[in-house]
């Protein structure tokens, strides 16, 4: 550790050797995750096993509301091209070198509307007009964001597991615009703070929905598609006239 001097040298070497020693794949249960070699252009880590990719990001303290990431035109082709990776997440104090909190945002969570386009780089600056990019992970909903250690509390990996395993079938829909609807969806279902409610609940967001979907003019009847599809995939039940239940 003594040939790193500077702070965000020590972070990411303390970081990345802390994922290879203590994480285990979400997706199958991989005991251990694979570093891929410096400057890999996509991904940070990989499972052997069943081969999912995972790239990290680390932060000191808080991870905060956003996360910042390359150039803005690179990610939206990920998203366009299913070649995203999963996003590892990862808050530490450098002086106690401790984990805070580490989760994994699953890669089907990434849709359009969570990428915030950054301004150009000024004409003075080394890459000048280079254009980067944000993560909004207040626009996640909470089942996009799956702690493996929340707060220096340990989470069981049935529990991590069980979570990865619940929104898997988002990937079924290989349109990242077209997911970003369900995506939607679910988040306004968080917004209610409560396991039951009902269709009108929802319908109340109709204007929300309207302003981050301008194309589509049947909102109300995108909405109950919507929710049709969470209830066959076993994400919401549907007790009747109108009442679902998180499943």
């Amino acid at each position: 550790m003594t040939a790193y001097r500077s702070n965000s040298q020590k972070a990411r070497i303390l970081s990345e050797d802390w994922v290879r020693r203590q994480v285990y794949c979400p997706n199958c249960g991989n005991p251990t995750v694979s570093q891929y070699p410096n400057n890999q252009p996509v991904a940070d880590f990989c499972c052997r096993k069943c081969r999912e990719d995972y790239e990290l990001k680390s932060k000191q303290n808080n991870i905060g509301t956003r996360v910042v990431d390359g150039a803005y035109r690179t990610i939206m082709e990920r998203l366009r091209s299913d070649e995203n990776p999963n996003l590892f997440l990862l808050s530490y104090d450098l002086e106690r070198s401790i984990v805070r909190s580490f989760l994994v945002v699953p890669k089907h969570y990434f849709v359009p509307d969570i990428i915030e386009k950054r301004k150009p780089l000024a004409a003075t600056a080394r890459r000048a007009g280079w254009v980067g990019c944000n993560i909004v992970l207040r626009d996640l909903p909470t089942s996009g964001r799956i702690y493996f250690v929340r707060d220096g509390i340990v989470q069981s990996s049935r529990s991590v597991r069980s979570q990865w395993q619940k929104t898997l079938f988002l990937r079924d829909e290989k349109e990242a615009e077209s997911r970003g609807w369900t995506v939607d969806v679910m988040r306004c279902i968080d917004k209610l703070g409560r396991t039951a409610f009902t269709l009108n609940d929802i319908y109340a967001f109709e204007r929300e929905l309207s302003d981050r979907h301008p194309a589509n003019r049947h909102v109300k009847d995108k909405i109950r598609q919507q929710l049709q599809v969470l209830r066959d995939k076993g994400y919401l039940e549907f007790s009747g006239r109108g009442r679902y239940r998180l499943s």
